[in-house]
């Protein structure tokens, strides 16, 4: 890690320790009370801590684990589950930890993004603890997922939620332009625009939206071709040719009112998807609330894959987060034998954790329960959360890097230029040149 961005982590480091200090946190533990927890390791044979954000989404998820664990396998069982306000929390008490050389302020278990978690373990491989032993069967979960916790072929984490990415549409508004949602299932991004012109005519909404600041479009829509914005730990962004004809197909969609580039997230969660300005919604399945918000359009939506270049279902994950035993688990046995048989592939885990949390699983077998194939009122009665696991198994493992922020970012501002008119190729080398420069090539 260059120094400069060491010393940025640091200072925010310090001020993590508010919340992830030893003694200063507040948590649930995991017989839903809410205490004063101590962030570090278990202290007896059957109790184990985790450190965990969104006390609406993983929270519930880790509750529904704990539950099952000591209701099936450990009476005695108890996880101290704490809440903390972000995911940079833990990565600051990682870092922090890392730079005074003491991992004692760690607890057993944290939860880490998919995106950030090669870099930590990579940066500071004593942090973690590997998991290769664990009683899973890897081949039940979608090898995408796998990939990010997959560290010189040793396993560190185990996954929590799905990160697949749906393409969600207004059932309703596609029939007013003379369309079905089989339409857009398969189809090329040339068919895509056409449909998305016609139902702009038509109803005069968007077919799509996407924040302009933080834009994911790129990166989905490249991964269901198969490719990556990195080609052996390098940036692959000018000359390469889909992401080139993509960013192409992006310039067009804005052009032609397919596409709205909010300002920001707000934009485009508030004024787009609540707002009711689109047709159709783009994005990590956990983007389901949102659209969920708008009651009066239940019953309206579905969802399906991807398009791409060539024609054919496209498949792509965007977000999701693991849990990792650290170096300070004392009992890592316990830990293990916790995971492996919750997240592991239990039934009862997932289907509480979908009912409580809306986590959706990536485990495949857990995806064919009966909860997962029960119809979703507000997409049309159709078993969506099924759908969802099944179409992440097919998601193409890509070259991921720890650099994929700072290439959204680049690429997002490219992107807002090219839109105002400046030429793709020359903002993508800039972008590109950018990019080198901050992982110094």
């Amino acid at each position: 890690m260059k120094r400069k961005a060491l010393s940025i982590l640091l200072v925010a480091a310090m001020t993590a320790t508010m919340v992830m200090g030893c003694g200063t946190g507040k948590g649930s533990s995991s017989n839903g009370g809410t205490q004063a927890g101590d962030p570090t390791a278990g202290e007896d044979e059957h109790t184990l801590s985790v450190n965990a954000w969104d006390k609406n989404f993983n929270i519930p998820a880790l509750q529904a684990a704990a539950d099952d664990y000591k209701k099936n396998v450990d009476p005695d069982f108890n996880l101290k589950i704490n809440e903390v306000a972000q995911s940079s929390d833990i990565e600051n008490a990682v870092t922090l930890a890392a730079s005074a050389g003491d991992y004692s302020t760690l607890p057993d278990i944290v939860l880490f993004q998919d995106h950030w978690a090669h870099k930590y373990i990579s940066d500071y491989p004593d942090a973690f603890q590997n998991i290769d032993d664990i009683d899973i069967d890897w081949s039940d979960f979608a090898s995408e997922k796998v990939s990010y916790s997959t560290i010189d072929n040793k396993h560190y984490g185990v996954p929590v939620d799905n990160g697949t990415v749906i393409c969600a549409y207004r059932i309703d508004l596609l029939e007013q332009a003379g369309y079905t949602i089989d339409d857009l299932t398969g189809c090329t991004w040339d068919k895509f625009i056409e449909i998305g012109e016609k139902v702009n005519e038509k109803t005069g909404k968007y077919l799509l939206s996407m924040d302009g600041d933080g834009n994911d479009l790129v990166y989905m829509m490249l991964q269901a071709e198969g490719e990556s914005q990195f080609k052996d730990g390098k940036p692959y962004i000018a000359d390469n040719e889909k992401l080139v004809k993509i960013v192409e197909i992006i310039n067009e969609m804005v052009q032609k009112k397919v596409l709205y580039l909010a300002n920001d997230w707000n934009d485009y969660t508030d004024q787009t998807i609540i707002g009711d300005m689109v047709a159709g919604v783009m994005n990590g399945n956990w983007i389901i609330p949102t659209i969920e918000q708008v009651k009066e359009n239940s019953g309206k939506w579905e969802i399906t894959s991807m398009p791409t270049l060539e024609g054919g279902e496209g498949y792509a994950s965007n977000g999701g987060a693991s849990l990792y035993v650290t170096a300070n688990c004392k009992n890592p046995d316990l830990a293990k034998k916790f995971l492996a048989y919750t997240f592991g592939g239990s039934s009862v885990t997932y289907d509480a954790a979908l009912k409580n949390g809306g986590v959706i699983t990536t485990c495949i077998s857990a995806g064919k329960s009966d909860v997962y194939n029960e119809g979703v009122e507000y997409f049309n009665n159709t078993p969506i959360y099924a759908q969802i696991v099944e179409m992440g198994s097919h998601v193409p493992v890509v070259e991921q890097s720890d650099y994929h922020y700072t290439c959204r970012e680049k690429v997002a501002a490219a992107i807002i230029n090219i839109t105002g008119g400046a030429d793709v190729k020359s903002e993508l080398k800039n972008a590109e040149d950018q990019l080198n420069f901050e992982m110094g090539n």
